[in-house]
């Protein structure tokens, strides 16, 4: 028997209003030339560009298990492998599209292209945003239908992906705070078994906090095998929304994503399905690109990171310790020493493929 459709649902639904603002930022002068990277903190934060000539994640697959992605994107349709839907399918169906079976793209399913084009957009092309991963490709898994789904479909989507070449799971969604005690008690395990199940294939897996405003991270990011992750704002400040980095094992950083201060810029700008955006007018981003906030938005930055390591040939424990030995704590001076504000810290992209 099918779960309530009620159980997880996608971890950013957070937006503002957005008050006009000139984007006067301009680009470093080794950075991509991609017209909205300069309204891009979020690789800069985490030192992105600055590892990229180590590693740009040529090779590794970032797995969106999440809302699917616009497939025609102009920023992310050369990024993309095969992927596949679970909604409304027994088990599966499709190919990962934003719309799913029913064809009807609905404001909320919006979510998954945003949170791909973090992660891994298509990278000095000349057009919209960055991605973290620049060379990594990008396997849209659609479990969630107008931004929730049941843990059973997150599950089957998890382990299809574990199955399918995905090195990285990214998954920008939660359960309500208390469903942690599912897990924990053993009552339903779906999602914590997929997850045990593609850690033990060789798949790291990133799931956000929450966007609850309380110390612990919620399921899946509670769960055994996640990285957990905790956002920031462009003044690296612990976001105000964001759930915190408490779970059993402390496994926890920080990236990235947002204050929900109604003023552009103080948001993360990324990809979403053509047509769809509400700030873009209003904030110079065109009609394909919107700004999101939401401890979604930190979480592909993180798996961003990871698909650099990724590519380097490193396993899931040892891409777990790099990104929380090198992640910085903000005015502390701290490095990979957890906090309960930031976990271990922003993750730092540069230090983390320069880790032994």
């Amino acid at each position: 028997m099918r779960p309530a459709r009620l159980v997880a649902t996608a971890a950013a639904g957070l937006t503002a209003a957005v008050t006009a603002v000139a984007l006067t930022a301009s680009p470093a002068s080794a950075a991509p030339n991609d017209p909205l990277y300069a309204a891009q903190y979020g690789p800069q934060q985490v030192h992105a560009e600055q590892a990229w000539a180590t590693s740009t994640g040529a090779g590794a697959v970032i797995a969106v298990v999440d809302s699917g992605v616009d497939l025609g994107h102009e920023d992310l349709a050369g990024k993309l492998v095969p992927g596949a839907t679970f909604v409304d399918c027994d088990p599966s169906c499709g190919n990962g599209d934003w719309k799913g079976p029913d064809g009807v793209g609905q404001p909320d399913d919006a979510h998954g292209t945003h949170v791909s084009g973090i992660a891994a957009a298509a990278t000095g092309n000349g057009i919209g945003i960055a991605g973290v991963a620049r060379d990594a490709k990008v396997m849209p898994v659609k479990v969630l239908e107008e931004g929730s789904g049941s843990y059973e479909d997150i599950a089957h989507g998890v382990r299809w992906a574990a199955d399918h070449g995905a090195d990285v799971i990214n998954m920008s969604l939660g359960g309500l705070q208390g469903t942690q005690v599912l897990s924990l008690t053993g009552l339903d395990s779906t999602l914590q078994d997929a997850i045990r199940y593609a850690k033990d294939e060789g798949v790291a897996v990133v799931a956000a906090a929450g966007n609850d405003s309380v110390p612990l991270c919620n399921s899946p990011g509670f769960d055994e095998g996640v990285l957990c992750v905790v956002s920031t704002d462009s003044r690296e400040l612990r976001s105000a929304f964001s759930s915190g980095p408490v779970r059993p094992d402390l496994n926890t950083v920080s990236a990235p994503g947002g204050s929900l201060v109604p003023v552009c810029g103080e948001d993360i700008v990324s990809t979403v399905p053509a047509g769809t955006s509400s700030s873009g007018a209003a904030c110079g981003y065109g009609d394909d690109y919107d700004e999101y906030a939401g401890t979604s938005m930190a979480t592909p930055h993180v798996a961003g990171v990871a698909a650099l390591l990724a590519a380097q040939g490193r396993s899931v424990d040892e891409i777990y310790s790099a990104l929380t030995s090198t992640a910085r704590t903000p005015g502390l001076g701290l490095r990979g020493v957890f906090t309960p504000t930031y976990g271990y810290g922003i993750v730092d992209a540069a230090a983390a493929v320069a880790a032994p």
